[in-house]
């Protein structure tokens, strides 16, 4: 029997439609390659995900202000189809907390505290502090994507941290601490990119929070981006940390081996090209938009994970 051309689902969400740049280019390539591509809102009710060989999380950018339903929608799509990544990576990767397990794991991350709903919020700022000797620092959700809700502060202005985690706490949302890492703003940061828990390439994504601006307002924060070398020392970073994230009991060997049956031959990973990579709700850090599936944030200044 003859199999037809595999049919794969580039998922994405209505208002990033229009803003993932790399869904055209991604749609052509699938297409040359033989296979049937549809791009489709993750929200969409009429969608029968199980017409589906591959669903490929794109551009799904709303998830952090929709989170429950859109974890139940991921293992609703998961049952119909081959979700990629799978529901357990896409649920620790969509909280901040998995930076407590892997430094728990031993994986050089940016020093992180999390602040809870019913803490005190003041306490907590004047502990983090007395710890972290940093300039800057850095307050945002345990749930946020696009660096929405992030802002970077200096140690002067710590009423005005203070009140942004107190309203972060007030509308019950977990808060992480970071210090800012300086460096950053003249190195940038390395995004290291995987396909199958194998290192493909990387790129280096430009500083976004400054000092003395507040969250943007957009669905994403506009990023500069451009190909990098990684460093030896941020190499293995990066394979510390998808070691660690096999916690989540999905060995990538066996999600790259499942792909490689379900896309024809003719298809390869696309290639990141500068100026077109932009942020991605992708889900291994789901964090950048370049068509692959499996990605992890090191910080180029500090070999530290520091997935935003």
């Amino acid at each position: 029997m003859t199999r037809g051309p595999a049919a794969i689902a580039l998922v994405t969400a209505r208002a990033a439609r229009d803003l993932d740049e790399d869904l055209p280019p991604l749609f052509a390539a699938l297409t040359r390659a033989g296979a049937s591509v549809r791009v489709v809102d993750w929200d969409d009710a009429e969608t029968e995900w199980s017409n589906f060989d591959l669903a490929l999380l794109r551009s799904t950018w709303d998830y952090s202000m929709r989170l429950p339903e859109f974890l139940a929608w991921v293992e609703h799509a998961s049952a119909a189809t081959h979700l990629v990544n799978p529901p357990a990576m896409v649920r620790w990767n969509t909280d901040k907390h998995y930076l407590g397990e892997l430094m728990r794991a031993h994986v050089r991350t940016v020093p992180t505290s999390f602040v809870e709903p019913g803490d005190d919020a003041a306490k907590a700022m004047n502990e983090f502090l007395v710890l972290q000797a940093a300039t800057d620092i850095v307050v945002k959700p345990a749930v946020s994507s696009g660096s929405r809700d992030s802002q970077r502060y200096g140690r002067r202005e710590l009423a005005a941290a203070t009140q942004h985690v107190e309203r972060l706490l007030a509308a019950e949302r977990s808060v992480v601490l970071q210090p800012y890492l300086d460096r950053v703003d003249a190195d940038g940061e390395t995004a290291l990119i995987y396909f199958g828990g194998t290192f493909s390439h990387a790129i280096r994504k430009g500083p976004l929070l400054r000092r003395g601006e507040g969250p943007t307002a957009d669905l994403f924060a506009a990023e500069q981006i451009a190909p990098r070398i990684p460093r030896a020392d941020e190499l293995r970073t990066g394979a510390r940390a998808v070691s660690a994230s096999c916690c989540c009991g999905v060995p990538p060997s066996r999600r790259a081996a499942r792909i490689r049956r379900i896309l024809p031959a003719a298809i390869r990973p696309p290639v990141c090209r500068a100026g077109r990579v932009r942020r991605h709700c992708g889900v291994w850090e789901q964090r950048w938009r370049c068509g692959c599936t499996s990605i992890r944030s090191i910080s180029s200044a500090a070999s530290a994970v520091n997935c935003r």
